[in-house]
């Protein structure tokens, strides 16, 4: 083992001055790679199905208070909070619950979606490194042998060919996996956002099915129009009774 890496040392040291943007290309994917497993794998994953098992549960019994209790005693995913918006709407109507969770949706989903793409975008640039350092490496090992003694001109050719070599097989070593680390990591991005998308309309239809059955406040749009039509009838008899007081 300790060969390996020595090898790898030397390597490095023999790719020249080609090798530093390509490390500074593989630290940026390594910090990328490791933010977003913990968040798309840890942070922000739940089990939609025994998630959402639990809100039915409560609004098929009719308790809308107990289904929101449920979703704030939860971990605070996208996934939750997506949900627990629309379910405070409920009162107000489906589409006060569509806009709450469409709301809800654009809030979270850079959550989910940030920063994975840069994957891509590092895997190609590590490879174009690659092809530049050798490229650079290889003209001036050619300019050296130019003026070389003729005896030596192969050796410096071969050694100078050799090392400009490792700046590509280190962007290559970069770029393969920071591209498998995007394509797996996009999947579980796309996944949890189709799971976004399914659980928000799932809850609608289940709110819509389900509305007779559950414990709701007036909506305030409700309450605020039943005010103005009491004041204004309360108005409209206030100016009848003074008409009728006029003498003819």
């Amino acid at each position: 083992m300790g060969d390996f890496f020595h090898g790898l040392a030397r390597a490095y040291e023999q790719g020249g001055p080609g090798m530093y943007p390509i490390s500074v290309a593989l630290v940026f994917a390594l910090a990328i790679i490791v933010e977003r497993v913990q968040v798309l794998f840890f942070r922000a994953a739940i089990d939609k199905d025994a998630f959402m098992l639990g809100v039915k549960k409560h609004v098929f019994a009719g308790d809308l208070d107990k289904a929101i209790s449920y979703c704030a005693g939860q971990k605070r995913t996208p996934l939750v909070n997506v949900v627990k918006a629309g379910l405070a709407q409920v009162s107000r109507g489906e589409e006060e619950v569509q806009a709450a969770m469409d709301e809800a949706t654009l809030r979270e989903a850079p959550v989910i979606e940030r920063r994975t793409g840069y994957l891509a975008m590092i895997g190609n640039v590590a490879t174009l490194l690659g092809l530049l350092g050798t490229i650079v490496g290889l003209i001036q090992c050619f300019g050296a042998v130019s003026s070389a003694n003729p005896a030596d001109k192969a050796t410096i050719l071969s050694r100078g060919i050799s090392e400009a070599m490792n700046c590509t097989a280190f962007g290559l070593a970069v770029a393969i996996p920071s591209l498998v680390a995007w394509s797996v990591l996009q999947g579980r991005t796309q996944r949890m956002m189709d799971d976004l998308n399914e659980a928000a309309v799932g809850l609608l239809n289940l709110v819509v099915s389900n509305r007779d059955k559950l414990k709701l406040s007036p909506p305030v749009r409700a309450v605020g129009r039943a005010a103005e039509d009491g004041a204004a009838a309360h108005k409209d008899g206030v100016a009848h009774k003074v008409g009728a007081a006029q003498p003819a």
